[in-house]
């Protein structure tokens, strides 16, 4: 399942925007490439953190902004009860179920940022806590935001990955394309 930005989008902003969000999906899309269900779901380490939480984790969250910059609620809400779902398989979903949501999740967040009239249009952050209360941010913070957020767990999914069973980035982009690193 391979996730793709539209090629002629890469020249203005908005596809320069997504370009880099494609990119960081795919980085961390990879890094469940071959594996089973149970290698998704390990903790090679003294983390928490298992592919296949991570990949379901940056699905939520991406639906979970774009939900809101439309003013609506996200699909999932998480509080202090369930947020360690968030970071994990739980019940009957699978790896391929989660790449499935967030292809879905990526085309849509890909055409509402191309339909918003301005990306200096604006949304209300949520209040929470750890946001300044009735602060606004526009459709560019949120764009950038979706880059950095993806970008840092795509980074822990590498590692992860590496730990356990050795692949590299650079591996991994060549299993997908189907030739062996150079």
């Amino acid at each position: 399942m391979v996730m793709h930005v539209r090629a002629e989008a890469h020249g203005d902003e908005r596809g320069a925007l997504l370009a880099f969000l494609a990119e960081q999906r795919g980085a961390l899309r990879r890094t469940v490439l071959g594996l089973p269900e149970e290698q998704a779901a390990a903790r090679p380490s003294a983390s928490e953190l298992t592919l296949a939480g991570l990949v379901k984790h940056v699905a939520e969250v991406e639906q979970g902004w774009v939900a809101r910059a439309r003013g609506e609620a996200p699909a999932v809400r998480r509080d202090e009860s369930n947020w360690h779902e968030c970071f994990r398989l739980v019940g009957d979903e699978t790896v391929a179920e989660q790449l499935a949501y967030w292809e879905k999740v990526a085309a849509e967040t890909e055409a509402f940022l191309r339909a918003v009239p301005s990306l200096d249009d604006t949304f209300a952050l949520p209040n929470d806590p750890w946001f300044p209360p009735d602060e606004r941010v526009s459709m560019r913070w949120l764009a950038l935001h979706l880059i950095r957020e993806t970008a840092r767990h795509a980074g822990h999914a590498d590692i992860v990955r590496e730990s356990l069973d050795g692949r590299t980035a650079f591996e991994l982009i060549a299993m997908e394309q189907g030739s062996e690193p150079r």
